[in-house]
């Protein structure tokens, strides 16, 4: 798969239509290895230009950990004599920022030339295997779905106290809850529901699934729009999986389900007494059984680990069940063209073109793979004690994927040095910080 560059044709169409609707300024986006909107401001009369030509953009930006350190050994840096990539805009990706004055944005995708595209780069990834499953005749339909914590930008503390899930107070407890849902909706994402969750001060906005790269591409317009939005109207907003102990998580849970040309949902079997084909269930079986090499994408920080934790309306352990709400993988059988896979083991701190990377190898692998799908559990999958558990750290993650071949040969060798190079680097920074329960528990008692 290689990069391509807007034709002249098209970006003159472009260019008009935004002269049409008074833009000044696009946005040319970069989604980083963190699911972070990396981007340059570009006025309207020089973005013709970059996007027949390629925006130039520091290559090693996808190399950046999550504090933004060069992480050296990467592939991206000093082995590239720290050079430039470019971005080439996906023009189909533009969207309005109406929270900014006569802007707009487009994602982009990132080349060190036009025939040399930067293989670790996450929407990268995500398209190989998008074009993989085209081969396989499937298209592919997704939707991710996000909590996160809405707090006060100066104490980082939470709005409200208590337990109050679909309370109308709380649901939209600040006006301005409102107003980050019209920019929403303004913005392209055809928002479905919006409600408080599980904890104090906790929120949850769903939209609805998109086709192929637009399913992820609204994902990361979301996730970055809501925080961006928050710190506009004076919040601060965070998909961090365990900000507080004892509070929810925030998740994201991941639905799929694979289509046919004909138009067909490739996951439903009506003479199947579940409604689900075998295709569904080979696809689930390879979620399963390439479960710890996928958790580093979906649970991409040490933070991530806390969450998954029995009775806490996560998952702990590797399984699946029909409408099994503690399950990793939970059959949607609707026994209609609703009928999908609901993957609930990712983090609200995930990539949403890594989540969908993660599952979508798997899910093939198992095609390739035709293994039986393993029973489900009688009761709630969490009380099942024969299920393997999940790693318990990224470290343990980490390695998993690196002793799993064929996921890697799936996400590609150069993402996946580029990811645990950039991971590893993390963790080492992690492993090194005393905490302050660490000096409290221990400093005056030894």
């Amino acid at each position: 798969m290689v990069v391509a560059a807007p034709t002249e044709e098209a970006i003159a169409q472009w260019i008009t239509s935004l002269e049409r609707e008074n833009v000044k300024y696009v946005r040319f986006e970069l989604p980083d290895l963190h699911g972070v909107s990396r981007l340059k401001v570009v006025p309207l009369a020089k973005a013709a230009g970059y996007a027949k030509k390629g925006l130039n953009f520091y290559g090693g930006t996808l190399a950046l950990d999550t504090a933004s350190s060069v992480v050296g050994g990467s592939g991206y840096h000093e082995e590239r004599k720290y050079r430039d990539h470019l971005l080439f805009p996906d023009l189909d990706s533009t969207s309005a920022v109406p929270w900014m004055d006569h802007t707009v944005k487009v994602i982009c995708d990132a080349c060190w030339e036009i025939d040399d595209p930067l293989k670790g780069a996450p929407r990268y990834v995500l398209k190989s295997l998008l074009d993989l499953a085209g081969q396989m005749g499937f298209e592919v339909m997704m939707g991710h779905e996000f909590e996160f914590y809405l707090l006060d930008a100066e104490t980082r503390k939470p709005l409200f106290d208590g337990l109050h899930i679909f309370n109308h107070i709380r649901n939209q407890y600040v006006p301005e809850i409102n107003q980050m849902l019209d920019y929403l909706q303004a913005a392209g994402i055809d928002v479905i529901t919006h409600n408080c969750e599980y904890a104090p001060s906790q929120f949850e906005i769903n939209f609805g699934p998109g086709i192929g790269i637009r399913g992820a591409d609204k994902a990361f317009t979301f996730k970055n729009a809501v925080k961006e939005i928050a710190h506009h109207l004076g919040y601060l907003a965070s998909f961090m999986s365990k900000p507080f102990p004892g509070l929810a998580g925030c998740c994201c849970h991941f639905h799929i389900s694979l289509w046919k040309y004909d138009g067909s949902n490739a996951f439903l079997d009506m003479s199947s007494p579940d409604g689900l084909s075998q295709t569904a269930k080979y696809f689930t079986q390879g979620i399963l059984d390439h479960a710890p090499a996928m958790m580093p994408l979906i649970g991409p920080t040490p933070n991530c680990y806390r969450r998954l934790k029995p009775h806490t309306f996560a998952p702990s352990n590797i399984s699946w069940g029909i409408e099994d709400r503690t399950a990793m993988v939970r059959g949607k059988a609707t026994k209609d063209d609703g009928t999908h896979l609901e993957m609930r083991a990712a983090s609200g701190m995930s990539n949403p073109y890594l989540s969908a990377a993660a599952t979508l190898a798997a899910g093939l692998l198992g095609l390739k793979g035709k293994r039986d799908l393993q029973p489900m559990s009688t009761g709630p999958s969490e009380e099942d004690a024969s299920l393997a558990p999940f790693p318990k750290t990224l470290d343990a993650a980490l390695v998993a994927l690196a002793t799993d071949t064929k996921m890697q040969e799936m996400l590609g060798t150069e993402f996946c040095h580029l990811f645990s190079t950039v991971k590893a680097y993390e963790l080492n920074r992690f492993h090194e910080h005393i905490t302050d329960w660490e000096v409290s528990e221990y400093l005056e008692m030894y």
